[in-house]
C-alpha cells in the first residue's frame, strides 16, 4: 500500500465559521426570548434574554449596513441596538405599559420589520438590475 501524501485535518477558516456562529447566537437568543415570554424561572433567563434584546436589533441593523467595514458595521449595529432598546423602554415607561414580555415582543417585532425592509429593498434592487 502506498500513500501519496500526508493527510492533515482541514482547518475551518473564520469565514466558514461565521454562519455557524451566527446561527448558534440566533438560536440562543431565540431561546432567551422564549424563556422571557413564558415567564420561566430559569437562571439562564436574564442573560439569554439580554442576548436577544441586544442581538436581534443588531442583526437587522447590520443587515442594513451591508457596505460598511466589518468593525464599523458591528459597532454601529450594537450602538443602534442599545438605542432602540432604550427608545422602546422609554416609550413603555412613558405610557405606563412597562413589562418584560412587552419589551421582548416590541423588540422582536421591530427587529423583524427592519429585516423585512432590508430584504424588500434588496429584492427591489435585484429586480431593477434584472429588468
Amino acid at each position: 500500500m502506498q500513500t501519496k501524501g500526508i493527510l492533515t485535518p482541514s482547518r475551518a477558516s473564520g469565514r466558514e465559521l461565521t454562519p455557524l456562529l451566527a446561527g448558534a447566537a440566533t438560536a440562543v437568543g431565540a431561546f432567551g426570548a422564549l424563556l422571557a415570554l413564558t415567564g420561566s424561572d430559569s437562571p439562564l433567563r436574564a442573560p439569554l434574554t439580554l442576548l436577544f434584546l441586544l442581538g436581534a436589533p443588531a442583526a437587522g441593523i447590520a443587515a442594513a449596513l451591508r457596505g460598511f467595514d466589518p468593525f464599523a458595521r458591528a459597532l454601529a449595529s450594537l450602538a443602534g441596538s442599545v438605542v432602540l432598546n432604550m427608545l422602546v423602554a422609554q416609550g413603555m415607561l412613558a405610557t405606563h405599559r412597562w413589562s418584560a414580555r412587552g419589551g421582548v415582543m416590541a423588540i422582536a417585532v421591530i427587529s423583524t420589520l427592519i429585516l423585512l425592509l432590508v430584504l424588500m429593498r434588496r429584492h427591489r434592487a435585484a429586480k431593477g438590475r434584472g429588468h
